[in-house]
This record gives C-alpha cells, structure tokens and sequence, in this order.
C-alpha cells in the first residue's frame, strides 16, 4: 500500500540506496547518473523554490536538479505543461549554472 508520493532527486535516491543493502549494479548507476550531492540538490531545490514561480511545480523541481539544464531549450523540454516566458527561464538558468 502507497501511504505517500513525493518526487526524489536522484540525489534523494541515491542517499537512500546507499543506506540499503541494495545490489551493486544499482549503486554502481547511481553513482554514474547522479550530477549532485543530495546536499547540494536540496541547496539548489530551495533556491529555485525562492523564486516563488507558480510553473515550478515539485515534479519540475526534480527534473531541473537531475539534468541541469544549460540553456532554454534544454529547460523547456522538462516543461511538458507550461511554457516558460525569457523572464522565467533565465533565473532559473542563473542558479542552475552555480552547480
């Protein structure tokens, strides 16, 4: 039974697998796919959400933190809902570029 649903970051995953007697082909992935700590992915998820823009729903969160996106067309891909005007991309592309 699913008590809760909260998107992680691979970040959030990978913290959690390491702590489980997990196998090796999947802590080995999560280390080769992981961009950021789970620190500095829960830094970044707070910055973002201190822009305080509506289209920055959880889900989006996650997926701006695993991929880091580098430019607009990268960031909008993530956006399967919304369109992001130039006002809106370009702080989030200011924080991104920090990690």
């Amino acid at each position: 039974m699913i008590l809760e649903r909260h998107p992680q970051t691979l970040a959030e995953v990978q913290a959690i697998v390491l702590k489980l007697d997990e196998k090796q082909p999947l802590k080995d992935y999560l280390k080769k796919v992981t961009n950021l700590s789970k620190e500095k992915a829960e830094k970044l998820k707070q910055e973002l959400k201190s822009l305080k823009n509506t289209k920055l729903r959880e889900e989006y969160l996650v997926k701006i933190i695993d991929f880091l996106p580098k430019d607009s067309e990268d960031l909008n891909k993530i956006f399967s809902e919304a369109m992001l005007t130039e006002d809106e991309i370009n702080p989030i592309l200011e924080i991104v570029r920090k990690y």
